[in-house]
């Protein structure tokens, strides 16, 4: 059960931060920003900090 509530919430709180920078996406697209953009906006980092977690437990461990 608690391992059920903890994948509810990362499924959650990917939802969120997701459809958050779906919004970021769509709002660069229609100011003719250019492609990297919504990646630096705050859920951008956010992804990216999340993808390069591997990358630094593998460097560090």
């Amino acid at each position: 059960m608690h391992l059920l509530v903890k994948a509810a919430a990362a499924l959650c709180a990917a939802a969120v931060v997701g459809t958050w920078f779906l919004d970021e996406v769509k709002k660069a697209r229609s100011n003719n920003a250019p492609w990297y953009a919504p990646y630096l906006s705050p859920p951008g980092l956010i992804i990216l900090a999340a993808l390069s977690v591997p990358i630094w437990i593998k460097i560090f461990s």
